[in-house]
């Protein structure tokens, strides 16, 4: 290991100390996104959780994110562009614009380990419901014969046309006459101004026995909507009990997806990350990512 113990100028000897602290603090960092305390996790939840790391396709996203920071003009450009918007256009539209903003949920590696597939592993169709740019439909895209998406944003779906997706309209795709092999709604549910009608349209939507939805929700959970470059308060308010993320976790799987008939096959911890900016080489949530299937009733079926 490289070591600031026989550099002879003090100067020097700092710089280097400080960088290696620095290199430190980051490897300590991104062990803390995929932490977690199985025994803080519901009995039931326990059994379902995998533990991530940080892997080759993450580290490729965060080293684009790093050298795109560094592009100055781009980003003052960036900078300029988003502060005359701002007050007319949601962000995602002018990130669409802009064409920055690149999200990462979780890599191919990842992804085929929470389904629990090989890489030759192929199904019929996907749906990846609120989109962006696709960069994440691509990651899934490759194991699926026919890729759907929706987006709110127009610039957004121009990068999704662009990328040969079959975009469809919010309130279309519950009623195109066929049914899903894996829905992805990956960190939606927080924006989305009814969350528990969102996923009764899921669970209809999937090929029954077979379908899956893959679900990634930012904790701790704090729902907002985006109106015209306004953040307001959801209409349908989702209340998730617990502090700490497992406490959370537990209370999305046992209550949230129980109400609505989805039980929880697997379910991991992974960062939530985005390009960063003329501030930041980029920025990162706490994500849980869940594997959900429609189980047999739902508590409010029973009731």
């Amino acid at each position: 290991m490289w070591t600031g113990k026989y550099v002879r100028s003090p100067l020097v000897r700092s710089l280097f100390v400080n960088m290696v602290s620095e290199s430190q603090a980051a490897a300590t960092e991104t062990q803390e996104w995929y932490r977690c305390s199985p025994d803080l996790l519901g009995e039931s939840v326990q059994p379902l959780f995998i533990q991530s790391h940080l892997d080759s396709g993450t580290k490729a996203f965060l080293k684009r994110s790093v050298e795109k920071s560094s592009w100055m003009f781009t980003q003052l450009y960036h900078s300029l562009v988003s502060t005359v918007l701002s007050p007319m256009v949601s962000r995602t539209s002018i990130n669409g614009f802009l064409g920055r903003g690149s999200m990462f949920v979780f890599s191919e590696e990842q992804f085929q380990q929470l389904l629990q597939i090989g890489t030759e592993w192929r199904a019929e169709r996907l749906l990846d419901l609120g989109a962006g740019d696709g960069g994440v439909t691509e990651v899934m895209g490759a194991h699926f014969r026919e890729v759907y998406a929706t987006e709110v944003s127009l610039p957004m779906k121009w990068h999704l046309q662009r990328r040969n997706y079959k975009v469809l309209d919010i309130d279309e795709w519950q009623q195109t006459g066929f049914q899903y092999d894996v829905i992805s709604c990956l960190n939606l549910l927080d924006r989305c101004d009814d969350p528990l009608h969102l996923l009764r349209d899921i669970k209809r939507s999937l090929v029954p026995n077979t379908g899956r939805l893959i679900l990634a929700a930012v904790l701790p959970f704090q729902p907002y909507v985006e109106i015209g470059g306004q953040w307001q308060r959801p209409t349908e308010h989702l209340k998730i009990k617990g502090k700490t993320w497992e406490e959370q976790v537990t209370n999305l799987s046992n209550e949230v997806f129980r109400r609505v008939g989805f039980e929880v096959e697997a379910v991991t911890r992974l960062p939530y990350l985005c390009e960063g900016d003329m501030y930041n080489d980029y920025y990162v949530l706490d994500d849980a990512v869940f594997v959900l299937k429609a189980s047999d009733s739902s508590e409010e079926s029973a009731q």
